[in-house]
């Protein structure tokens, strides 16, 4: 029985590529990618959806604002409730989403993180990582609530900062270990190896 999942992103989309590659090759277990979505008209995420087959949809944003209004919440609403998925994945999703837009999801959305959360939640993380600086830094996937980047961890990846990392060689590595960790959360939960547990 398929688990279907939908992918929120505003960028490039490299961990949605970590995700379509891990389903296209068998290791993304029981879920399959129904659709990607993102903020803004031209993102890179949206061609690489359909370079998969998939189904893209963009829903234009203010892109001045970092949270999502009502019409736009509305707008995302009506085409993933269409979509009826399993879990929404935001994968590199820029934009803030309202309590409304995680209720009326029963909760089943994920999100990655790259940090060890709770420490270095919001942006810049890996920057602030590296200049804290920690000796260990990494990624982290959680289930989303309403207070950003505070819900309950479902799995990390750690990275070590070694004393000759630079701030993009210690990205290019939180990258590499986040490409690694969401594929395989999202496996997990699909053969209910991870419960549904917000």
């Amino acid at each position: 029985m398929s688990f279907k999942i939908v992918i929120l992103g505003s960028g490039r989309g490299s961990n949605a590529k970590a995700i379509l590659e891990a389903e296209a090759t068998g290791q993304l277990g029981e879920a399959s990618t129904v659709a990607i979505l993102s903020d803004k008209k031209e993102a890179p995420i949206l061609d690489l959806a359909k370079q998969f087959g998939k189904s893209a949809h963009s829903i234009p944003c203010n892109p001045k604002k970092a949270r999502l209004n009502p019409e736009e919440t509305e707008a995302f609403l009506k085409i993933i409730q269409e979509l009826n998925p399993d879990l929404v994945v935001l994968a590199g999703f820029m934009k803030i989403i309202d309590p409304q837009f995680i209720e009326s999801l029963d909760g089943k959305i994920i999100n990655l993180h790259p940090s060890l959360l709770p420490c270095f939640p919001g942006i810049n993380s890996i920057e602030n990582a590296f200049n804290f600086p920690v000796k260990i830094t990494g990624c982290t996937v959680h289930w989303v609530i309403p207070k950003i980047d505070a819900g309950k961890i479902i799995d990390q990846k750690a990275v070590i900062i070694e004393p000759n990392d630079t701030l993009e060689s210690l990205s290019v590595k939180v990258h590499a270990a986040e490409h690694l960790l969401l594929p395989d959360v999202i496996r997990r939960l699909s053969t209910g190896a991870i419960p549904f547990s917000k």
